[in-house]
This record gives structure tokens, C-alpha cells and sequence, in this order.
């Protein structure tokens, strides 16, 4: 392993060039730290993409406890946030984001300090993309928490956080941030491509056989894992955090009168640039279903059924209503390509476009958002742009992040 002194000296040769870089990212389900040791090749570069190509070296998760969980979810939920409480929670995530860097490298035998850079989304605490008025001003504004001075002082790596904000600051929705990099990662020459992933919120990057940058859309599509999981959560008794493997909600069939009404929301009728996140269909929206639907006579599993129905049918309604042609490919990532009742209900919908996971590219589902970030932290370092204004309405590109330096101790 080197010393002290020689990672000094590779930082201050590697670090405008990262080789290798860690992705951190926590979604809305908030289970969580998705941690991805990526590796870019000096030989050959992806379309479009400074020099390099990304290869996962290792991916861990590393789920939040239990009073963690209920702290962010508590925080985010919250209509007014005891300001001592959220800065204890971001220092807090701060060291929990670092221990999964150093866990990741160490549990893999990679050495902690082969690692040139960090790039953490952090945790999204509050989503406020559309404007307000406050003060006499116009204001959007977003908030990620995981405090980068604590992750870049406990790994002495370099780290890349609060992607969002600049984003914003240039007109954007501050979201979604990885179609940038889906963009780098899987355009293809002859095929039309969507990536869709299934997060708490589902989203999709939308990339035209050939496509450049500047042809990219992307967007919220609505629900993803958010509303099964807390249905689940909350007819189990807590005893479920999720439908695993989609049994709970293969139990029952979708009521067909719910699912016509819940896709009566305006959000679906909404033209992107557009995004969604907890505030729209978060506890109180999944409540008020789980209400409704008792009231209506569904049993528990015809509950969770027409949930997962529900994220199914917005994926597919958001394809036909803005996309301007059916993609040959959709390619699946995030925790909803884990769940086989939900991908048999989309392949229903979407047929006849093939469709796959990022596994057929060497990127497991669930590490593929962290992936995105370990790429949009080295672009940041790169002096590139890291938004796709066209998904996020941005008035122009721009380098995403800012850059907490980094020395390791003597």
C-alpha cells in the first residue's frame, strides 16, 4: 500500500485525469447507501465522452438502520424541520457515506487509496423544482444532505457532491441528473434506446439511435418503488420494507376502476421537462390509496397488485403520450428490475420492444445510479458538463458539483 506521502503526489498527478472513482447514492426509498468502485480505461472512450470507459470494479449496498431510515423519512416528510436536527442528520450521513467508501474497499481488498475521487449524490431531504414566490423572487431550490467535508476528511479522497444545485441556478429542474450519462453509456448507432429506472421514483432517458447530446429527453415518469414499498411497509405492520420479488402483489390482481382513476393524476398529462419525487407521491398519497382501496372492499395483495400495476401503466402511458417513437430497446435499472411481477407487467405494455437490464452491459441494476455519479464526479474534474438541458430545462450545459479537496494524514 502506498504511504501517506505517496498519495499526496498521485492526487496532485491523477486528479484533472481520475482512474478510479466511487459513486455514492441514496434514492428516495431512503434504504440505504448504493456504493460502485468504477474504473475508467484510457483505452477507448464512449460516445461523445472524454477519454475513458467506465468498468464496475465492485458494488455494495449498504442499508441504513433502522432509526437512521426513520429519521430521513421523518425529515423529508416533514412540513417544517427543526434546523439542529437536519444538521446533525447531514454530518451524520456524512460519516455513514464515508464508511461505506471505506467498507467497499475494504470488504473487496481494494486499496483505499487507489480511489482518485468520490462522487456522492448524498440524500435527498427536499425537492422544491418548481418556482415559488419568496421574498419577491421566483425561487426553486433543492436539498441533498451527506455532509462531502465529512466523506473527503475520513477517506482523504477527493469528493464531488451537490449535483443538483447548479442545475437549478441555471434554470434547470435540478432533475434528472443521469441522462447525461446514460447518454455516454448506452447510445447505440442503429438502436433507439430507453433507460428506465425504477427507483422510489421511475424515470426515463430516452436516446435516439445516434443520438448527440443535444437529442436526449428524459424525465420522471411517476411512481416507481415508492408507493408498493410503503403499501407493503404499511399492511405488513412493518414487518416488510418491500414486496421481495414481487410475491405479495403476484397474490392478488389489479382493480382495474383504481388504477383508471389513480392514472387520472395531472402529473402524467404534464410535457416534460418534468420531475416528481416524494412530496407527489409519497406517504400521504400511498395513505390516502391504501384508504380508498379498503373502503373499495380490495383485499391486501389486490392492494399491492394495483400499485405495482399503477407504476406499469405511468411507465408505459409516459412512452406513448412523450416519446416521440417507440424505442427498440428499454433497458431496466434500479430496485424495480428486481421485482418480476413489475417487469412482467411492463413487458405486457411495451410489447413489442425488447426488453432487458443493465446487467447485459456489465452493470448491475441497482448499482447503475451510483455508476452515473462516479461518472458525473469525473466530469466535474474534467472541467465537462455534466447536465442534459434538455431533460432538466436548464438554460445551458454546465459542470455539475462542487469539490471538497483532500489529503490523506500523515
Amino acid at each position: 500500500m502506498r504511504t501517506s506521502g505517496s498519495r499526496s503526489k498521485r492526487i496532485s498527478k491523477n486528479a484533472g485525469s481520475p482512474r478510479r472513482v466511487v459513486g455514492l447514492m441514496s434514492g428516495t426509498s431512503a434504504d440505504g447507501v448504493d456504493a460502485a468502485i468504477v474504473d475508467f480505461s484510457p483505452h477507448g472512450s464512449t460516445h461523445g465522452s472524454p477519454r475513458g470507459k467506465p468498468s464496475v470494479v465492485a458494488f455494495a449496498t449498504y442499508p441504513y438502520c433502522s432509526a437512521v431510515r426513520r429519521r430521513v423519512l421523518e425529515i423529508s416528510h416533514a412540513e417544517n424541520v427543526a434546523l439542529d436536527e437536519l444538521l446533525r442528520l447531514d454530518f451524520l450521513l456524512g460519516e455513514i457515506f464515508a464508511d461505506a467508501v471505506i467498507a467497499l474497499a475494504r470488504d473487496t481488498g481494494i486499496p483505499l487509496d487507489s480511489i482518485d475521487l468520490v462522487g456522492s449524490h448524498g440524500q435527498t431531504v427536499r425537492h422544491l423544482p418548481d418556482p415559488a414566490k419568496y421574498c419577491g423572487r421566483e425561487i426553486r431550490a433543492t436539498m441533498q444532505i451527506g455532509q462531502p467535508a465529512v466523506i473527503a476528511e475520513r477517506t482523504g479522497i477527493i469528493t464531488v457532491a451537490d449535483f443538483r444545485p447548479r442545475d437549478i441556478a441555471a434554470g434547470g429542474l435540478g432533475a434528472p441528473l443521469v441522462p447525461y450519462a446514460d447518454w455516454l453509456m448506452f447510445t447505440d448507432r442503429r438502436l433507439t434506446r430507453a433507460v428506465q429506472n425504477i427507483g422510489g421514483i421511475a424515470n426515463v432517458t430516452y436516446l435516439p439511435a445516434g443520438a448527440g447530446a443535444g437529442q436526449i429527453i428524459a424525465f420522471d415518469t411517476g411512481p416507481g418503488n415508492m408507493v408498493i414499498d410503503h403499501l407493503a411497509a404499511a399492511i405488513s405492520g412493518g414487518r416488510k420494507r418491500f414486496d421481495r420479488g414481487g410475491r405479495f402483489g403476484a397474490a392478488g390482481v389489479v382493480h382495474r376502476p383504481t388504477l383508471r382513476r389513480l392514472m387520472r393524476g395531472a402529473y402524467f398529462r404534464r410535457t416534460p421537462p418534468k420531475t416528481t419525487g416524494r412530496e407527489l407521491f409519497g406517504h400521504r398519497f400511498a395513505e390516502k390509496l391504501l384508504k380508498r382501496a379498503r373502503d373499495d372492499g380490495l383485499g391486501d395483495a389486490d392492494i399491492v397488485a394495483t400499485a405495482t400495476g399503477f407504476t406499469a401503466a405511468s411507465i408505459a402511458d409516459a412512452y406513448a403520450r412523450h416519446l416521440p417513437a417507440r424505442p427498440d430497446e428499454v433497458i431496466l435499472c434500479g430496485g424495480g428490475a428486481r421485482n418480476p411481477l413489475l417487469v412482467a407487467m411492463l413487458e405486457d405494455r411495451l410489447a413489442p420492444m425488447k426488453i432487458m437490464t443493465t446487467d447485459a452491459f456489465g452493470i448491475a441494476p441497482d448499482a447503475k445510479e451510483a455508476v452515473s455519479f462516479a461518472m458525473l464526479a469525473r466530469l466535474s474534474i474534467l472541467s465537462r458538463p455534466g447536465n442534459a438541458p434538455t431533460a432538466t430545462g436548464a438554460s445551458h450545459p454546465v459542470m455539475l458539483g462542487s469539490i471538497t479537496p483532500a489529503t490523506r494524514k500523515r
